[in-house]
């Protein structure tokens, strides 16, 4: 067995510009086991709510207007799975079964929610049909994705802990024994190694530890050594994921992956809080009290959002919004999270955690919470990410995405500089996210061969292009200067590290000028005459002008001016968005249809100032352009 240790996340202060107060610095004492295990609640339910809780919650759902009509949607789609089939072992592409897990905890959670709060035993036998299913796979594919495993393990906690005074005795030890054989003896044997997701520092930790611990706690009294090793390996664990969420609330693996992460990392803590009353001090984590400003600041107005590294852009619920607005006393969190429980797509812990927002406990109602003015644009550290907007309520105003960062990051593409536009209720400046995870060595040696992960898939630049990575994929980069004006909001990153084999300096400034047009500036200096590319992808019709100087971007009937500024001799021109013919194109990626590129090419460059000018046309008249300035004076 480990000794007790205490954790201290006095690393984080290489990553900020600021040095950490005392006050921030969070010490971890890890419990023992039986320590842990002497503070498990009795009986059942005791994750994430009581009988008692659950019997408020059936008061609001039943009585409170806005939560009632909600909760008849909430049905309709418990409804529909009375018709389907029990879900099946099945891989499709050999590697995964995380898509049977989901749908299996989706179920469950949804099925015993409705059965807490309605008591038709339908919901109970339907349930059980999903589970007894699960518990006969012959396993939850632990030996090759433990994800999947993980994701399995939260749905039979919540099938055994929500609904354990309704199994029979045979039930509840079909469904431990599930637990046990197939969740928790496979993670124990990774915990006891300090190996794979138990050492790692992303979302696998968050994930594997959430789904594995949940497990543990539904059962911990029933199996205490196993348990009790497996929760004090949990605790020591997460740390080493959390501390990435310092110093800000900032997410390197993206928006997308920030909810995958942060779901599991929740349900942990929501968990401990429930059952154990105490997360150990694991939510002082530096960063991850503030990690709900995350998803608003990179969500766009047309609802999707910056989609850096690994990642689609469309925007979803996340419920445990809901949860960080509780803990830590923010309205605005749950603000920004309760359109998706009042347009009817509310999950099942957006009842849990989100319904105390809309209803008092006696079901009558409550102001709905409103979301706190924000500041119109945001730089988070050590991610090293920049948010800007002209405004927070209208639907057609103008948001920016820039980034720059590290490279080897997890799930991160070659995309350092790269940003995103939405203006007049469209994006204009597009990320491509992901490519087919199950392409040849997507997350291996062919990495930086798929195109929608190399620096020529996004909208940056690319020196010398050839069938090598086209940034240092080990480059790490900063934002150098983050100015928030009433004029405007400007933000510099210094991106020399990505291009460190063909430049002496690179500089990115990206400036949101009068709430109306946005410049990208760029200033090179090349160790030896280069050829350069500028690259924006668009999904807009593209027509540029006949002196190749300015572009015309059309979508609809909405349109915006793009104007190259300097240098003088530069063109915009259109490519599609595929390789270059000077770089590696592998078969099976996605094809991009509907995407173009707008794009400079510059042969011979050794010293150059690159300014394009970004206007949404929404008037008679274009804002003039703004006067030319140095990075170095903005």
């Amino acid at each position: 067995m480990k000794t007790p240790f205490r954790v201290a996340f006095a690393g984080l202060l290489a990553l900020m510009t600021t040095p950490l107060l005392a006050a921030d610095k969070v010490e971890i004492a890890l419990p023992t086991p039986d320590a842990i295990l002497a503070r498990l609640q009795k009986g059942h339910p005791r994750l994430f709510a009581t009988d008692a809780e659950f019997a408020v919650l059936k008061t609001q759902v039943q009585t409170n207007a806005r939560l009632k009509s909600n909760w008849a949607k909430f049905r309709e789609a418990g409804d529909k799975i009375l018709t389907q089939e029990p879900s099946k072992y099945e891989i499709p592409d050999g590697l995964r079964l995380l898509a049977t897990s989901r749908r299996v905890l989706d179920r469950v959670g949804r099925l015993a929610l409705l059965y807490r709060i309605e008591g038709d035993k339908k919901w109970l036998d339907r349930a059980w049909a999903e589970l007894d299913a699960a518990a006969h796979f012959k396993d939850w594919n632990s030996a090759k994705h433990f994800l999947d495993t993980a994701e399995m393990t939260a749905a039979f906690a919540i099938g055994y802990d929500w609904l354990y005074d309704s199994w029979t005795p045979q039930q509840r030890a079909t469904l431990k024994t599930a637990i046990v054989e197939m969740g928790l003896k496979p993670a124990l044997e990774i915990y006891r190694k300090q190996t794979w997701w138990a050492v790692a520092t992303h979302n696998w930790n968050q994930v594997c530890n959430g789904g594995i611990g949940m497990g543990a706690l539904a059962i911990g009294d029933e199996e205490p050594a196993l348990c009790g090793e497996i929760l004090h390996d949990a605790i020591e664990s997460l740390p080493r994921a959390m501390q990435h969420f310092g110093p800000d609330g900032a997410w390197n693996e993206g928006p997308g992956y920030w909810g995958y992460a942060t779901k599991y990392n929740v349900f942990i803590l929501a968990a401990f809080d429930s059952a154990l009353g105490s997360d150990y001090g694991l939510s002082q984590i530096p960063g991850f009290p503030q990690t709900g400003d995350f998803p608003p600041f990179f969500t766009g107005p047309v609802g999707k959002t910056f989609n850096y590294a690994d990642a689609g852009d469309k925007a979803g619920g996340e419920s445990q919004m809901f949860w960080f607005a509780n803990k830590f006393n923010n309205e605005g969190w749950a603000a920004w999270q309760a359109n998706w429980i009042e347009n009817g797509s509310g999950s099942t812990f957006d009842y849990i955690w989100g319904a105390r927002w809309f209803a008092n406990a006696d079901g009558s109602a409550k102001v709905a919470p409103k979301l706190a003015a924000l500041p119109l644009g945001r730089y988070f550290r050590a991610a090293e990410v920049v948010s800007m907007r002209s405004d927070w309520d209208d639907k057609n105003q103008i948001f920016v995405g820039f980034k720059a960062g590290d490279n080897k990051a997890n799930h991160s593409h070659l995309d350092l500089g790269s940003f995103v536009m939405d203006a007049l209720g469209t994006r204009w400046v597009s990320d491509l996210g992901s490519d087919d995870y199950n392409l040849p060595a997507y997350f291996g040696n062919k990495r930086w061969t798929y195109y929608r992960l190399r620096a020529e898939s996004h909208n940056t630049l690319v020196f010398n292009p050839n069938d090598g990575p086209d940034q240092d994929p080990k480059a790490a980069t900063q934002v150098t200067k983050f100015d928030l004006k009433d004029c405007c909001t400007l933000a510099v990153a210094d991106l020399t590290n990505a291009y460190a084999k063909d430049a002496q300096s690179v500089k990115r400034g990206i400036g949101l000028l009068d709430g109306n047009q946005v410049l990208v500036q760029d200033e090179i200096t090349a160790k030896a005459p280069s050829k350069l590319f500028w690259f924006l992808h668009t999904p807009a019709k593209i027509e540029v002008a006949e002196n190749g100087q300015s572009a015309t971007l059309s979508i609809g009937d909405k349109k915006m001016l793009a104007r190259l500024l300097a240098p003088a001799n530069a063109k915009f021109s259109v490519l599609d968005a595929k390789p270059l013919p000077t770089s590696p194109n592998p078969t099976g990626q996605h094809e991009n249809k509907g995407i173009s590129r707008l794009t400079i090419e510059l042969n011979d460059v050794t010293t150059t100032r690159l300014r394009v000018l970004l206007t949404p046309l929404s008037g008679p008249e274009t804002p003039a352009a703004p006067e030319e300035k140095a990075l170095s004076d903005w």
